[in-house]
């Protein structure tokens, strides 16, 4: 009777481990990803809506995502960690020199993919930083000018329907931002994907620059990477097409 029990107490030990081990198997994250975004300021409405979106669709589809305040704990270690960088609005100016070389080296090599919303092209000469001229590059050569506040409506036009980016989406939407004007187009040295009609702005608006990319790849780097101009208002999470656009953003950038 004793070798019975035994033998029942260790059967139900070993169902009991295999179950905790199955359900380990099953649970486990399928990536994660790390969100930067600065605390207050113009765009923290925004950052508020997209954490609660990313949080959500982080548990619908099992992965997880840590978030980041600034560049302090970025190194080589700690992207090391990481398949996916969303940077939310920081901009590209106040990095130290160790988290740029670790950031640089992470797209370069593809060590992750990476995804900016609306602030990464704040490009220039800002609070005393330098512009940082390889990013300047990995954005397509750019220089921030000025932008459109309080925002403007406008037609956007997607150029490359067969990016993965845009499975989903109407040939042409309308949606709402603070536009950014930069010194020249991006165009000869990314992917557009995406571009503005300036005349269609409502209201109208004098602050053009012509050829106006505003969602698109470098392709000449390893890490797959997808920049989108919209990241201003927290309304954008309420667009079935906007968040269409960042969840193809996020699984396409993922992948190796």
């Amino acid at each position: 009777m004793k070798q019975l029990l035994a033998f029942l107490n260790l059967l139900l030990l070993l169902v009991a481990l295999g179950y905790r081990a199955e359900s380990q198997t099953i649970n486990k994250p399928r990536f994660k990803a790390v969100a930067i975004a600065e605390i207050g300021g113009g765009h923290a409405r925004f950052d508020t809506a997209a954490k609660i979106w990313l949080n959500k669709l982080a548990l619908d589809s099992n992965f997880t995502i840590d978030y980041i305040t600034d560049t302090k704990p970025i190194n080589k270690a700690f992207l090391r960690k990481y398949r996916l960088f969303i940077q939310l609005d920081y901009p590209p100016y106040p990095w130290s020199p160790v988290a740029q070389k670790a950031f640089e080296k992470y797209i370069e090599k593809g060590k992750g993919g990476w995804i900016g919303f609306h602030h990464p092209t704040l490009l220039g000469v800002f609070d005393g930083y330098p512009m940082w001229q390889w990013y300047s590059q990995f954005m397509g050569g750019i220089e921030f000018k000025k932008h459109i506040p309080g925002g403007s409506s406008a037609l956007l036009t997607i150029e490359d329907r067969n990016h993965p980016a845009m499975k989903g989406l109407s040939a042409s939407f309308v949606t709402k931002d603070e536009w950014y004007i930069y010194n020249k187009s991006p165009r000869p040295n990314v992917h557009v994907l995406a571009s503005i009609d300036e005349a269609t702005y409502d209201p109208q608006k004098d602050v053009k620059m012509g050829d106006h990319p505003v969602i698109w790849t470098n392709d000449h780097v390893k890490a797959r990477n997808i920049y989108i101009a919209m990241g201003h208002f927290p309304s954008l999470f309420q667009d079935e097409t906007y968040t269409t656009l960042v969840r193809n953003a996020i699984f396409w950038a993922v992948k190796k």
